[in-house]
């Protein structure tokens, strides 16, 4: 035995020891790594090529299908005579040999009304005719059962990661002519000195570099031809200012699942409380619900419990969750349809706001409602995007010198030269929602915050006031306090309506939300503990 305050000295590992690969498999230094390990014989690939169901696959149009045309139309029209190049973008390295789950990009979701994690690698070209556009969608295809793909890619192969769909199916779905992926290099680049390329940057460098580089060999200005792709980058983001019906329809279908993470939330709040990592429980909590009934989250959960709330984007959610904590979750899950909805709660754990909670939640409530009104307004004169969040900080401002937290007047903070309440409220009320949390946010100022709102735009409304705990301006009752109430909002023409109108949103009503979920909860511990 050898000395336990020694260790041991491992044998080096002999290379020439190893044992030898079977019959009809590669060398060792053939092998890319151990899960490329497999059979080469010519039996092996006929016998695995052999007896598969070959039926035609069957297909039906996307719901989004019916949209579509008319968002390339409008493409279509805004860029005459030009070819446009949309990439959904590849698939994303994780770490070593994992990839992140494929998402593609939200404008090529837009005009292709792909779902889910549809389709890696592929690409729209809307090549200019004499009376508009003809779309292709260059895809890759189902590979066939006696292709090496079909067996030993295990990026894309159908033994590995599923079936994709084949080119006729594709077609069926989207409504746009389909074409293998391998011949999309030529569409994009051929006659470029002639026709006018504008291309979605930054959704594939490997579409972006061929596209560059085919510009410089034809010696086009690329300042010009960067510009021109910026452009297109701005009207993209423009066209989804106004949602269509569908567009409608996923996001209430969003925020229905979203509704259902919340429940499931607010009844994991006395899990919350036993674990050192509470934030996580309520995280995971919510995203199960997502998972299951969508694609997943729409942005990383924020489940911030106490002083964790006064950091705006805090997603660590590593941090416990207290008894006499308000915890704050802003939370969106993601539809199939790939649409997000984004809703925030503030949560007393224990059931009840404590006095100086209530005065700071009910100030925020007040100045939400505030920009509901604002908002509501357009119905019967013109409202500015920008005047809701003016309204809110109205209430704010006025709220903060009642508490006796401002330094000067609420009207002197509202003046430009002022702004001292911003302090505690750095971030604007409201911003558009989509296919990104944040929809729409390459669009021009006058066309986001300078713009009138009109039926169809859907933004969230979401004031709030964070009194951090090092912030030595305030009273230390505020300190640690941060409260924010978020909504999804769909602008009528006769005024707006709250997408998350479902959710309990007045202090009573969240107070008897926690509660309930709390009585339930100790209900199934209480059965729980009598049968074991």
């Amino acid at each position: 035995m050898s000395n336990p305050e020694t260790p041991a000295t491992p044998e080096p590992i002999d290379p020439s020891a190893a044992a030898p690969p079977a019959a009809g498999e590669p060398e060792l230094d053939e092998r890319v790594n151990n899960r490329s390990r497999r059979p080469a014989s010519a039996a092996f690939r006929d016998f695995v090529a052999a007896g598969w169901d070959t039926s035609a696959q069957e297909a039906e149009p996307l719901a989004a299908a019916a949209f579509t045309p008319a968002r390339r139309a409008a493409v279509s029209a805004r860029f005459p005579g030009e070819r446009i190049v949309v990439p959904a973008g590849p698939l994303k390295v994780r770490s070593n040999d994992t990839d992140y789950r494929f998402r593609a990009h939200s404008a090529f979701i837009h005009l292709t009304g792909l779902e889910t994690d549809s389709e890696p690698d592929s690409v729209l070209v809307m090549e200019p005719t004499d009376d508009g556009h003809e779309a292709t969608f260059y895809f890759r295809p189902r590979a066939g059962f006696d292709t090496e793909e079909f067996f030993s890619d295990s990026r894309y192969g159908e033994y590995w990661v599923g079936p994709r769909d084949d080119l006729r199916t594709m077609s069926v779905r989207t409504g746009i002519a389909c074409r293998d992926s391998a011949e999309a290099p030529e569409a994009i680049a051929k006659d470029l000195g002639s026709v006018s390329v504008r291309l979605v940057r930054a959704a594939d460098e490997a579409v972006q570099t061929q596209v560059d580089e085919a510009r410089a060999q034809v010696q086009a200005d690329l300042e010009t031809a960067r510009a021109g792709d910026d452009e297109l980058a701005e009207f993209l983001s423009e066209l989804r200012l106004i949602k269509d019906s569908h567009e409608v329809d996923a996001l209430r279908e969003a925020v229905a699942i979203t509704r259902e993470g919340f429940d499931r939330v607010v009844a994991a709040l006395p899990a919350a409380l036993a674990d050192e990592r509470g934030e996580r429980v309520i995280e995971t909590a919510f995203e199960t619900a997502a998972r299951t009934a969508g694609n997943g989250v729409g942005y990383d959960t924020i489940a911030a419990a106490g002083d964790h709330a006064c950091t705006l984007h805090w997603i660590k959610n590593t941090g416990r969750v207290s008894p006499g904590d308000l915890v704050l979750v802003d939370a969106g899950a993601e539809a199939d349809s790939l649409y997000t909805a984004d809703v925030t709660r503030t949560l007393p754990v224990d059931g009840t706001f404590t006095p100086v909670q209530a005065k700071v939640y009910d100030a925020v409530l007040e100045a939400a409602d505030a920009a509901f009104a604002r908002a509501a307004e357009h119905a019967t004169r013109p409202v500015i995007f920008a005047e809701v969040h003016d309204a809110a900080m109205e209430v704010l401002a006025h709220r903060l010198e009642e508490f006796g937290l401002l330094p000067v007047t609420a009207e002197q903070a509202l003046s430009p030269e002022g702004q001292q309440h911003r302090r505690w409220m750095v971030h604007g009320t409201s911003h558009h929602l989509g296919l990104d949390v944040h929809d729409c946010a390459q669009a021009r100022a006058d066309m986001y915050l300078g713009a009138r709102l009109e039926p169809g735009m859907v933004f969230t409304i979401e004031p709030g006031l964070y009194f951090k705990a090092a912030d030595l301006l305030i009273p230390a009752e505020f300190r640690g306090i941060g409260v924010r109430i978020e909504d999804d909002v769909l602008v009528t023409p006769d005024g707006v309506e709250n997408l998350s109108a479902a959710f309990p949103r007045t202090r009573a009503e969240v107070e008897a939300w926690v509660r309930g979920a709390g009585r339930a909860g100790s209900t199934a511990a209480g059965s729980a503990a009598a049968r074991a």
